[in-house]
Parts: C-alpha cells; sequence; structure tokens
C-alpha cells in the first residue's frame, strides 16, 4: 500500500515536472519567436548599447530620438526602447486611417494607458466606459447651458486666487491655476456647493499632484525592479494615504445622493456625479466606493492637463507680448456682441485666441507621442511590416507638428497660423480648431478614443485666459524676454511649475 502511494506520488511528481518543462518551453520558444518579430524592425538608438544604456538615453533625448526616427522612416514604422525598458513601435500619421478601424480586442487604449500611468502601483482606473460616455452623452451637450454657469465661477476663482496686481506682481502660476482649474472643474463634477468645500479641493490638488509625483518615481525604476521596490517607494505611500483621504471624503457624498435618489420627487443635481450615478446601473457599477475612486480619476484628469495646457500658454504669451493687444481687442469684441458675458457663441468668435492655444500647444505639447496602444493580436500593415502581439504603439506627433510639409516654416512659432488657415474655408476652418483631432493634429488623440473631455477643457481654458488676458499684462520677472524651458523626461514634456509670472492689472 505504501508503495503505490509512493509510487503514485512520484508519478504525479513526474507529470507536474513534464508539464512544467512544456510550459516553459512554450513560453522560451514564444519569446523567441516575438524577438525575432521585433528584430525585423527597424531600430531608433541602437548604438547607445544594451537596453538599460539606451532606456537612460531615452529619458534623457526622448524627443530628438522621435525626430530622428519620424525623418529616417516616414513610410514605415520603426521601434524604440522607452522608460520601461522595452521596444515601443512607433508608427507615423500615413498608418493611423487603418490602423483607427481595428476593435479594442486588436488594439486597447485601455490598456496601454494603465501601462504608461504605472496604473498596477498608482492605482489610477484607466479603462472605465463609464467616464467617457458620460462626458460625451452628459457634460458636452450640456456645455451650452452650463458655460455662463462656469464662466461665472472663472470669474470667482480668479477673484480669490490671484493677488491684487496694481504693480507688477509676482504669482506661482502654476500652483494659482491649479488651484483656480480645481474650483472651475468642481463646479461641473460635484457642484456649487462641494466645489468650494476646502476638503474636496484638498483632495483633488494633492491627488492631481501627488499622482503624477509618483507615476515618475515608478518610470525612473528599472521595469525588473519596479514589482519589489514601487510599493516602498515614499511617492507610492503618499499616494495611498492620500487616496484614503480622498476616497472617505467622497464615499458619504455619493451615498447620500444614491439615498436621496430614492425619494421620486428629488431634484437631482446638474453634474457630472449626478449623471455618473444615474448610470452607474446602465455599466453595472454598484460599489459607492468605486464611483468615489472613479471621481478622483475625472478630478486629476481634468486638473492636470488643464492647468498644464494654461501654463504653458501664458509662458509662451509672457515671452511674445505683440499678441496681447489683438487677442484683447477680439475678446472685448466677443464678449461684448454677447450681452457682456462669455456665452458659447463668444467662445466660438474668439478665433485668434483658439488660434494662440492651439500653435502653442504644438510647440508645447504635453508629451512628445499620442495615440498609445496596446497590441492584443498580431497586425500586418498595408506595407507589409508585421507589429507582433503584447508591443505598445504610439505616433510621434511632436515630430509631426515640426513637419515643414504639415506645417510651413514650423520652426517659427506663429499665433495666428491656425487663425488664418481658418479663414481658407469650411473644410480648413473645421481641421484647425483648437479641439479639432486628425492625422496632423494629435494633441487630444485620434480616432474613437481622442479626449471626449476637450470640448469642455478647451472652454474652460479659455475662459480663464480670456479674463486673464482682459484684466493683466504678462511678463516674465527679471525682464527676461525668452520664453521658460519645459522639463523633460522621457516622451513626457511639462511646464516648469517653478516659474513665477509677472502680472499687473490692465488701467480702465
Amino acid at each position: 500500500m505504501g508503495l503505490q502511494f509512493l509510487s503514485g506520488v512520484s508519478h504525479t511528481l513526474q507529470t507536474a515536472s513534464v508539464a512544467t518543462l512544456i510550459f516553459v518551453a512554450c513560453v522560451f520558444i514564444s519569446q523567441i519567436n516575438y524577438k525575432a518579430q521585433l528584430a525585423r524592425l527597424p531600430i531608433i538608438g541602437a548604438e547607445a548599447g544594451g537596453s538599460e544604456k539606451r532606456r537612460k538615453v531615452y529619458l534623457q533625448s526622448a524627443r530628438k530620438l522621435y525626430n530622428e526616427g519620424y525623418e529616417k522612416f516616414k513610410d514605415r514604422v520603426y521601434r524604440i526602447a522607452t522608460a520601461d525598458g522595452v521596444d515601443s513601435i512607433v508608427v507615423t500619421p500615413r498608418f493611423l486611417p487603418e490602423l483607427r478601424r481595428l476593435p479594442d480586442s486588436v488594439l486597447s487604449f485601455g490598456q496601454a494607458i494603465a501601462e504608461t500611468m504605472e496604473a498596477k502601483y498608482t492605482n489610477i482606473p484607466t479603462d472605465e466606459p463609464i467616464v467617457a460616455h458620460t462626458i460625451r452623452a452628459d457634460l458636452t451637450p450640456a456645455l451650452v447651458r452650463l458655460n455662463p454657469l462656469i464662466c461665472s465661477e472663472v470669474d470667482e476663482a480668479m477673484k480669490d486666487e490671484m493677488p491684487p496686481c496694481e504693480d507688477w506682481t509676482p504669482v506661482l502660476i502654476y500652483m494659482t491655476l491649479v488651484r483656480i482649474v480645481a474650483k472651475v472643474s468642481g463646479r461641473v463634477f460635484v457642484g456649487p456647493e462641494l466645489c468650494h468645500d476646502k476638503d474636496y479641493l484638498d483632495c483633488g490638488i494633492n491627488y492631481t499632484i501627488e499622482l503624477i509625483g509618483a507615476q515618475r518615481a515608478v518610470k525612473k525604476l528599472r521595469p525588473a525592479f519596479r514589482p519589489f521596490l514601487a510599493p516602498r517607494l515614499p511617492e507610492i505611500q503618499r499616494l495611498r494615504e492620500r487616496e484614503k483621504i480622498a476616497t472617505n471624503f467622497l464615499r458619504p457624498i455619493v451615498q447620500a445622493r444614491r439615498n436621496a435618489m430614492k425619494d421620486p420627487d428629488y431634484q437631482k443635481p446638474d453634474d457630472m456625479l449626478q449623471w455618473s450615478l444615474n448610470r452607474s446601473a446602465d455599466f453595472g457599477i454598484e460599489s459607492t466606493e468605486k464611483l468615489a475612486k472613479l471621481q478622483l480619476g475625472i478630478i486629476f484628469a481634468a486638473i492636470h492637463t488643464t492647468s498644464m495646457t494654461t501654463t504653458n500658454i501664458l509662458y509662451s504669451l509672457a515671452a511674445s507680448p505683440e499678441y496681447t493687444q489683438p487677442l484683447r481687442e477680439e475678446i472685448r469684441t466677443a464678449i461684448a456682441e454677447s450681452g457682456g458675458i462669455i456665452t458659447t457663441r463668444a467662445l466660438q468668435q474668439m478665433e485668434k485666441l483658439d488660434s494662440y492655444m492651439k500653435e502653442t500647444m504644438r510647440f508645447y505639447p504635453a508629451g512628445y507621442t499620442s495615440f498609445p496602444r496596446k497590441v492584443l493580436k498580431g497586425i500586418t500593415l498595408s506595407n507589409g511590416q508585421y507589429i507582433p502581439a503584447g508591443t505598445f504603439i504610439e505616433v510621434p506627433s511632436h515630430a509631426v507638428y515640426q513637419d515643414n510639409d504639415h506645417y510651413p516654416e514650423s520652426d517659427n512659432f506663429d499665433g495666428f497660423r491656425f487663425y488664418k488657415l481658418r479663414k481658407r474655408g469650411t473644410v480648413e476652418n473645421a481641421r484647425n480648431q483648437f479641439v479639432t483631432t486628425n492625422e496632423q493634429s494629435l494633441a487630444f488623440g485620434y480616432g474613437k478614443h481622442a479626449c471626449p473631455g476637450r470640448f469642455f477643457a478647451a472652454n474652460e481654458i479659455k475662459m480663464i485666459l480670456a479674463r486673464a488676458i482682459l484684466e493683466y499684462d504678462i511678463k516674465n520677472v527679471d525682464g527676461a524676454t525668452e520664453r521658460y524651458p519645459n522639463l523633460e523626461m522621457g516622451r513626457t514634456s511639462v511646464p516648469d511649475p517653478s516659474k513665477m509670472l509677472l502680472f499687473k492689472k490692465v488701467e480702465v
């Protein structure tokens, strides 16, 4: 009996060992096949040496590498070592029309963003359909109705956050804008009462700052060490504490609204939180905590990108004061023709301001690439090149913006470039607006996953800038005339948050 038992155990172990060997062999063969497929694609930056050296070069010189690849491989895709230590596949705009037709089961936007944002460690929600759907179905159609309220919030927030500026006054503009944007966005996200709540603003502002800090800290680690070291990073630990504080604040608010909705006479608030609650059952979201965390993700996306973009524009405006007067005249005229308030119609008439915003974003994008997607199934492109499953693809958007074939004299900053293009006719007018996305305009993404909140963000940015231009003269400190350079790390480019601008009230 004992011998039979031992024999059975031995047989089981042998079977398990064989199965393990077969599994390891399959993985090994799969990796060999994967690397062989990648090896068929041309590479940029190979001269740097091994993968770790290439990763460091990428962190320091990504813009140069993408520009070099774009010039060399305009009709082909190529690979480049990224901050993650793996090769990313870079595709040029030529292939975008065929790629946009592929389903999410082949090209995943959510998984690409999860990897970019290090969601495994930062815990940011990256692929929740309810968010994009609510923005498209509820927020964007409501903008005509909400714009006067948003404008009123902009005016109040700027009065609260900007100093008197009777004479030239230094302002740490990035953090000032973060607070302004938090209040203005909060008006749309959680309503007029909560958007002024100190605890809500503290959650939104600090969560945004700490999330970006945590993501960057993880990116600096070697990929192989991240599972062990990332959770121990002080930035990640601070983020965990912030998540608890923010979720504990939002949870009772979400639950209170859920309880109130049981009353058929309840007057539902007109904000993003309520729209999400209205649709939560359709998307199978029952957890109050999950809805609270989704609110955090929305807050982060709105505050971070809007504050950075507006800061970039003001840095440019301080270094190109010749644009201030024509912009100021256009804004005054548009508001006067709309009864003295900033309506949707007034925003649409601010075409020069829209152009200046777009040109700044062309020159100083938030990142050097766009169209991030994770390849889930192998793709054969129209030129015959094969992109294997498991790779990450992107488009070198900044290199596209610097292409003279698309933007003549692309090295020159022309704040009214897109204003002049829009005057050429209906088609050019549609293609050259700030919110437009196409093969040559990729700041807000491309295809069905283009940023759904860009219409709200554009209105918010335009309102803040309109008030700033009308009420203040702006310049750099110490008489500097050069624009403040952006901070670069890998594919990201952000305005330096430590820089001051001087503001002075315009004499009426």
